[in-house]
């Protein structure tokens, strides 16, 4: 029986990596200066919407680590300002921390966008002077690392912990976002439950909005109440519905993904 279980673990571990390589649309010999960067239609333009706007996104990260992960953003557009500032995380210079303007929807070097969370109007106004007071205070402005964290991941969930309207839960196959520094101990990032990390290697985590989560070397294996499904590691959640999107309703949005 043992050995059948660490069968039926190592098979987990390693068939979601592989099925994304066969079967997930990812790039392993892409060039970042010619890869696909269009729009995907999941903002509102600026010129034809006043009200300000937050929105949080991922896509798969470019090259073999979208295999394995996705990489995560926030997008912020104050009421009536002409642009979006997108605010990430990014391997390449330093600080690793960016805000500069720019369409918060296009696609990450050949991936497309998912969309997490839409807030508009006063709530979004509220967000938007939390999340501008919290950038100088992000631990690892200076510091990046694609496995375990801090990336671009650690980042967004950080920020999902600090401002109470991200009512978001980041997929499970943003590696990084389980990375907690010192810190053992954590309210997962919705706030909803707890989460034990090793350095976001090992750990385990329960919450009403997450489900239940297994890491292990960053990948993930759970249980997806809200989404009626599974966590697999490096595929994410295949679930009967989209349960970690949290999507404002002020402006017209296209059906969720699968």
């Amino acid at each position: 029986m043992r050995k059948l279980s660490l069968g039926l673990l190592i098979l987990l571990l390693t068939g979601g990596p592989l099925y994304m390589w066969q079967f997930g649309n990812i790039d392993t010999r892409g060039d970042w200066r010619s890869a696909d960067r269009t729009p995907a239609g999941l903002a509102p333009a600026p010129s034809e919407f006043g009200e300000a706007v937050v929105q949080v996104y991922s896509a798969r990260a470019f090259n073999w680590r979208g295999i394995f992960a996705v990489h995560a953003w926030v997008a912020t557009k104050p009421a009536n300002a002409d642009s979006y500032t997108l605010h990430q995380v990014t391997g390449w210079g330093r600080p690793s921390l960016s805000s500069r303007a720019g369409t918060p929807d296009r696609a990450w070097f050949g991936s497309a966008p998912t969309l997490h969370a839409s807030l508009c109007g006063r709530e979004a106004e509220s967000a938007i002077e939390r999340i501008e007071a919290l950038l100088p205070d992000y631990p690892y402005r200076d510091h990046y690392r694609a496995w375990p964290g801090p990336n671009s991941n650690t980042f967004v969930a950080w920020l999902i912990r600090e401002v109470p309207e991200l009512d978001v839960a980041l997929p499970s196959s943003a590696i990084g976002k389980d990375y907690l520094g010192g810190n053992v101990l954590a309210p997962t990032p919705s706030g909803t439950g707890i989460q034990l990390s090793l350095a976001g290697i090992l750990g385990a985590s329960a919450a009403l909005r997450e489900g239940l989560e297994l890491n292990i070397g960053g990948l993930i294996i759970g249980i997806d109440p809200a989404a009626l499904g599974v966590k697999l590691p490096a595929i994410g959640t295949l679930g009967l519905r989209d349960g970690s999107r949290s999507r404002g309703e002020c402006f017209p949005m296209p059906a969720a993904d699968s």
